[in-house]
């Protein structure tokens, strides 16, 4: 049987994301609009659409198993950026590029950088096929931003971290936000930082357990 897609994906925005509390219309349609299931590879299409993280590259050789972040989680760091049309976003860590697709429909800009070289390849198909004009999609170190585009009116990290390099803090736009998860597990913390005349704080805003982005963890050779 062939699965309707549509109707998993109404379902995941009515059972999964609504019910966290994000109620921010410009997200809701995202979710709705954005094919989750061409994100992933054909043998995991069926799962596109599980509450819960998708192994995307699973753990080889040095390589750390990268993650596709559940669908709840996602939009309510999403919701938490605020993202308004006319802002220009970096997006660190963007997997096979779902997470770039949707900010696509919030941001007026979207760079969005990614390390490792098989999940860059799959986010350049996937936001072509998409049609996701106002993404770029860059190769390069996570740690480093993308300075040549900056500065950003919201940078946003696709998993959580020990730490922010000032290299990052550095591309934020004053009066920019970025929005992280910092820490591991349960006691994770979604954090927002905001610049206001050059001075960068931090507003702690919920707990939310989502899966690290390797090179910003302190632990060497932290691997899952």
């Amino acid at each position: 049987m062939v699965a309707d897609f549509a109707e998993l994906r109404r379902k995941m925005v009515d059972n999964q994301i609504r019910t966290v509390d994000v109620t921010d219309l410009s997200v809701l349609e995202a979710f709705l609009t954005v094919s989750r299931e061409n994100f992933v590879s054909e043998d995991i299409k069926a799962l596109s659409y599980l509450d819960t993280d998708i192994v995307l590259c699973p753990v080889q050789d040095e390589i750390p198993t990268r993650y596709l972040m559940k669908p709840a989680s996602l939009a309510k760091l999403l919701q938490l950026a605020a993202i308004k049309s006319s802002d220009i976003v970096l997006d660190i860590g963007a997997n096979s590029g779902y997470c770039a697709a949707l900010l696509s429909k919030l941001a007026g800009f979207v760079i969005a950088l990614e390390s490792n070289q098989a999940l860059f390849e799959c986010a350049l198909e996937a936001l072509k096929r998409h049609q996701c004009d106002n993404v770029v999609v860059i190769h390069g170190p996570l740690e480093q931003g993308y300075a040549v585009e900056g500065p950003y009116d919201v940078i946003f990290f696709e998993g959580s971290v020990d730490f922010i390099p000032q290299a990052i803090f550095d591309q934020m736009r004053d009066s920019g936000r970025l929005v992280v998860v910092e820490g591991y597990g349960n006691a994770a913390v979604a954090q927002i930082y905001i610049k206001e005349d050059g001075i960068i704080s931090v507003r702690r805003a919920f707990n939310l357990a989502v899966k690290p982005l390797p090179c910003f963890l302190k632990r060497s050779g932290f691997v899952f």
